[in-house]
């Protein structure tokens, strides 16, 4: 049997552009793009018979059919959100469907305890959670949640901090041995070094200090390169080929078994971002809400105006 409203996804595009205004507004607020949108209201006016934008150069406005749809669909979804929390609410039980996407780091040595806890304290929702380092696009894939890595750029999504990450390099026990440990940032020039390249730029990415009271960015080179997954150069340093920077909270336990070694600790204190992210013009379902004050529970207050560029 067909899907009867499989078109609804085309209907939220509409509303999202009725609503800002011009394609453009509407593919940043959906962090999509403008020709996806397009497209998709070019689908849902084909099924209507009717024409539903004006469109201009710089802006698009409703026709008199797209001002009656756009006040339609409007009370249809908001009968969708209550019979949602409607169910939701029974009994005092939270159920449905919540999507999380979230980087490799995060998704292996952040996420699981939280999830751990939200299952035992939610267990009728049902999670998908995606690990990758690929930028997820929130509104076309269906995702109700996406944590990024980074200083992220502006679009209209919502970004609330998770935390501040710090870094530090590390290298392992035998590799020190045969190679002795740097002393200066300069002596990194004469060592084996596990860069990593960013997916989203296809470039490397620098290794970040502080000495003293000034930041520094330093660019590695080395022979041996990782892409896709910035964990491999943590593996690779445990296996005594050479030194790598990584997150204190992925080799913290290693370092305490004695597996990894910090090398320059005297240039530590640099940290990245980690941020979770969603659209704003959606209405959260009550499990997306649990998930968003578990996350956050100690984090500060929600900033407007980011999105989803970087994934590491």
């Amino acid at each position: 049997m067909s899907r009867k409203f499989d078109y609804l996804g085309d209907v939220e595009v509409f509303i999202a552009v009725a609503e800002h205004g011009s394609f453009t507004a509407g593919a940043v607020a959906l962090s999509t793009t403008p020709s996806v949108l397009s497209r998709a209201i070019s689908r849902l006016e084909a099924r209507l018979g009717r024409q539903l934008l004006q469109r201009t150069t710089r802006r698009v406005g409703l026709t008199e059919a797209g001002r009656l749809y756009l006040e339609q669909v409007r009370s249809a979804f908001s009968l969708l959100v209550e019979a949602e929390r409607d169910v939701q609410g029974q009994e005092g039980e939270l159920a449905g469907r919540l999507r999380l996407s979230v980087p490799t780091t995060y998704g292996h040595y952040r996420l699981p305890p939280l999830l751990a806890r939200f299952v035992r304290q939610y267990p009728l929702v049902q999670l998908e959670v995606n690990i990758t380092n690929r930028n997820v696009d929130l509104v076309a894939e269906g995702f109700d949640l996406a944590i990024r890595l980074g200083h992220l750029p502006d679009s209209g999504l919502v970004a609330r901090k998770l935390e501040d990450a710090a870094l530090l390099l590390v290298a392992s026990p035998d590799y020190l041995r045969r190679m002795g440990a740097p002393q200066t940032l300069e002596d990194l020039q004469r060592h084996m070094c596990l860069p990593f390249i960013l997916p989203r730029t296809g470039r490397l990415a620098p290794w970040v200090f502080r000495d003293g009271k000034r930041d520094l960015d330093w660019l590695p080179s080395s022979s041996i390169e990782t892409s896709d997954d910035v964990l491999g150069v943590v593996s690779l340093a445990e296996q005594g080929i050479g030194i790598c920077q990584s997150y204190e909270f992925i080799v913290r336990d290693r370092m305490q078994r004695g597996e990894l070694v910090e090398v320059l600790p005297q240039l530590r204190g640099r940290t990245r971002p980690f941020t979770l992210i969603y659209a704003p013009h959606r209405r959260q379902s009550a499990a997306a809400r649990a998930m968003i004050d578990l996350l956050t529970s100690d984090t500060p207050s929600p900033e407007e105006n980011a999105n989803d560029e970087a994934s590491v």
